[in-house]
């Protein structure tokens, strides 16, 4: 059983259909794809599976739980943990604060016996902050502020991370850290729905893929098949060279 199945997902503002039919699933201990040109409705679709936007139609189950109408708090608790496109971190705390916050917030509903300091300090070294630990979120460069952003997301402990656009603001180093990083946190049994335009990240990262377009699923497959696809090419990749998945 899939981790994650968002079925048949609509969502709608006003007359316009933003998702028609969407739908993703995603596995324990893999990286899952979800690319698309602007505007396609990926973060629509982010959105209607951890509640800040509920679907008009359609259902989301995870973990073998129908949430389609939990709040985005109750969605959290069950194991869902999230990064935005646009960076929402704490701009006036630092990193190592900024982590802290969600790792105290954890004990509130998480009854195992931890240290959220402790928690912290492990979390912020394993995604290679720990060295600006004590630096205001806002003087930091935005690739490594969605760093932060992601440490974060990791002190909730979630089952399933999804991730918009991590790579934004990354160099080519800092991206392919990125994705040791994303390998790393599966292998544990991590499951990640990845939201990106980088196109070789994705296809050297991602195990499965699903393309949106107009808020319709036009394809899904392991990179080798959505690169060898006729109408994902038309519809977003274009005439690119294929890129060994790893």
């Amino acid at each position: 059983m899939p981790l994650l199945s968002a079925i048949d997902i609509v969502v709608r503002f006003g007359g316009v259909r933003a998702l028609s039919e969407a739908y993703v699933n995603c596995e324990p201990g893999h990286v899952t794809g979800l690319i698309g040109p602007n505007g396609a409705g990926k973060t629509t679709l982010f959105n209607a599976i951890t509640g800040l936007r509920p679907p008009n139609s359609g259902k989301v189950v995870f973990d073998g739980v129908d949430i389609t109408t939990k709040t985005p708090y109750r969605r959290a608790r069950l194991g869902i943990g999230r990064t935005f496109q646009k960076l929402e971190a704490f701009t006036n705390l630092s990193a190592r604060n900024n982590v802290l916050v969600a790792a105290e917030s954890r004990r509130s509903w998480d009854k195992s016996k931890f240290d959220p300091q402790a928690d912290t300090d492990e979390i912020m070294e394993q995604v290679g902050i720990g060295d600006i630990a004590d630096q205001m979120v806002g003087t930091l460069p935005t690739g490594t502020a969605r760093l932060v952003e992601l440490a974060r997301a990791l002190a909730t402990k979630p089952k399933l991370l999804l991730l918009d656009e991590p790579s934004s603001g990354l160099n080519g180093q800092e991206t392919e850290a990125m994705a040791d990083l994303l390998r790393r946190l599966v292998a544990e049994g991590l499951g990640v729905l990845l939201v990106e335009h980088d196109m070789p990240f994705v296809m050297s990262t991602c195990e499965f893929i699903h393309v949106l377009e107009f808020g319709e699923i036009i394809a899904t497959g392991t990179p080798s098949e959505i690169q060898r696809d006729k109408a994902v090419q038309a519809a977003y990749l274009g005439a690119v060279p294929e890129v060994e998945a790893s």
